[in-house]
């Protein structure tokens, strides 16, 4: 019998059969209307955040993935910080089959008492370890650096000329059919634990096939993960930070890290994210090492949500306040001078991070592309195009 077959909900028949199942396994069927909405984790960027719908996505596992060196570990330790940072009582298991960096970690804000590290390349051990720890509770984050560097049990005890094939894969499949159980919590008591699993691969060139736009990528563990991670964002960096220095000439001090969702099930895919990282000090730029340049990511956010608004040449914040001339006080010719006024107002930081937020939500259908962030960065810059000479249409003339 169908469950809604009157107005007011499920007739009696199929609420005594919730019940007997509820009774025989207690909160197993419950009314959407009452599940609790999944905490979501902040990744210590604003517009990443606003990309992934609200920050990342709880009792869930994700996938990030880039290329050497363009900044993937340094985002999951800015996840690890920020989280922290909100919560005392914030602890993280990083399974380092890899490496963990201590002095990276501090540098990067991370509070190193509240990581638990198990350095193993064992693929078998780190897995149950995951599902241990996720299963008890215990933890508000597990992280693996990084997958490709896991090796199964049988291809350890194998000699290097003995082909396994697939048995990698195969073994990450299992492990993401086991994790439900492990990763499940309650739909409506809001007081069980909340977790975040991260996951961090790298790019391999895909030999035989192909792509139109260069050379073909895939990454490691085959494509039952594609499926069961809830989301993928790929990590690249798009350019330098430098910084000049008497005597010494530019130095590259930072990049800017761009982030987009490959895969998102709780929020629109194919979304961009920016943000300037620093890996190295930079005194005459006033950033240490390891920060973020979160002040011009609300910049950036403000104007693309029309929190900051631009007129012509000047940009403005409406805050209720005019001058003599019915303009706004907060008013500036150009965006540094703004970006120099938000940085010392620490207010009007606060106040222009919360608006930003609710905006974002208001314009859902609105795609962060990257031509969307660029728009914004560039705002209020002039471009200027070079007339041709004379003597250079003569010479295209000939050359046609």
């Amino acid at each position: 019998m169908p469950l809604n077959t009157c107005a007011g909900g499920p007739d009696k028949e199929a609420l005594a059969l919730i019940a007997k199942i509820n009774k025989e396994h207690p909160g197993a069927v419950c009314f959407a209307s009452e599940m609790r909405v999944a905490k979501r984790f902040t990744s210590g960027s604003l517009s990443l955040d606003i990309a992934l719908g609200g920050g990342w996505p709880g009792n869930q596992w994700v996938e990030v993935i880039g290329r050497e060196s363009h900044g993937k570990t340094a985002i999951v330790y800015k996840t690890v910080a920020a989280n922290q940072k909100r919560d005392p009582n914030f602890t993280c298991l990083w399974i380092a089959a890899e490496h963990y960096d201590v002095d990276q970690a501090a540098a990067l804000g991370v509070d190193n008492m509240r990581v638990l590290v198990v350095p193993t390349q064992a693929m078998e051990f780190a897995y149950q370890t995951m599902l241990d720890f996720a299963s008890s509770r215990s933890v508000d984050m597990i992280v693996l650096d990084s997958y490709p560097a896991l090796i199964a049990d049988e291809e350890q005890e194998k000699d290097m000329d003995e082909a396994v094939m697939a048995l990698g894969a195969r073994l990450t499949g299992k492990f993401f059919r086991k994790s439900g159980a492990a990763t499940k919590r309650s739909m409506t008591d809001p007081d069980d634990r909340p977790l975040l699993g991260i996951v961090i691969n790298q790019y391999r060139d895909a030999i035989g096939k192909f792509s139109p736009h260069g050379t073909p990528t895939t990454t490691p563990g085959g494509n039952a993960k594609n499926y069961a991670y809830y989301t993928r964002v790929e990590v690249r960096r798009d350019e330098w930070i430098q910084e000049s220095r008497p005597g010494k000439g530019k130095v590259n001090v930072g990049q800017v890290i761009k982030v987009k969702t490959i895969k998102n099930k709780s929020a629109a895919p194919q979304q961009t994210a920016t943000v300037d990282f620093y890996f190295r000090s930079a005194p005459f730029l006033n950033f240490a090492r390891g920060d973020y340049d979160t002040v011009k990511e609300i910049m950036i956010m403000g104007i693309l949500f029309d929190v900051i608004q631009r007129k012509g040449a000047y940009f403005q914040i409406d805050t209720g306040e005019y001058d003599d001339k019915g303009k706004p006080v907060l008013r500036w010719q150009g965006k540094d001078p703004m970006l120099d006024h938000i940085r010392q107002d620490l207010d009007l930081q606060e106040d222009l991070y919360e608006k930003i937020l609710v905006a974002s939500k208001k314009v859902d259908e609105r795609s962060i592309s990257e031509e969307d962030l660029d728009a914004a960065e560039t705002a209020g810059k002039k471009t200027v195009s070079r007339r041709p000479k004379p003597e250079d249409a003569a010479l295209n003339t000939e050359a046609a």
